[in-house]
């Protein structure tokens, strides 16, 4: 999978958005499989935030290394809610950024102070919410998940408690 296996710089999570405020605590959550935490996050109502293509890259290269049999229901689920979100969604009509990589320039990161963040979420566009940023936001989680497939289909095939979540969300990625 192309995306998972190229190099990305740190993740400055503390820099990046939730529907709750930064992103600082999702590393601890992603290490300890705080599953339903981690959806709420990258997905809350149909909405992707800042943090989603990070923490999909994050999940699915730590999924890519494991056994299918492995997997985690939480785990799906939190796919799932992102897909759900892209369904429907016309990711053809825009372009995005450049690279994804592009996503954790300094034009689209919060400051390092958090002091101002409520004044950032009541200007009108806060800073990595412009329309490509934000459609990026979309059009790099698809792209993971769609690079997943196989990796799902296998889970699916070889993990039948997962199978039925599995297949659902392979049908969402059509």
């Amino acid at each position: 999978m192309a995306a998972l296996s190229q190099p990305h710089p740190n993740i400055p999570w503390q820099r990046l958005t939730t529907p709750y405020g930064r992103g600082t605590d999702i590393p601890r959550l992603i290490e300890t499989g705080q599953f339903e935490s981690l959806a709420e996050l990258a997905e809350h109502q149909g909405t992707l935030w800042q943090v989603t293509p990070w923490v999909l890259l994050e999940l699915l290269r730590s999924l890519e290394g494991r056994e299918p049999r492995e997997a985690a229901s939480g785990e799906i689920q939190v796919y799932l809610n992102v897909a759900s979100a892209l369904s429907g969604q016309d990711l053809g009509s825009e372009k995005p950024v450049a690279s994804m990589g592009e996503l954790l320039n300094e034009t689209y990161l919060w400051p390092e102070d958090e002091e101002e963040d409520e004044l950032e979420w009541e200007r009108g566009e806060p800073i990595g919410y412009d329309p490509e940023a934000f459609f990026s936001y979309y059009y790099y989680s698809d792209s993971l998940l769609k690079q997943a497939r196989p990796l799902f289909e296998e889970i699916m095939h070889l993990n039948s408690d997962l199978a039925p979540e599995v297949q659902e969300l392979l049908e969402l990625l059509k």
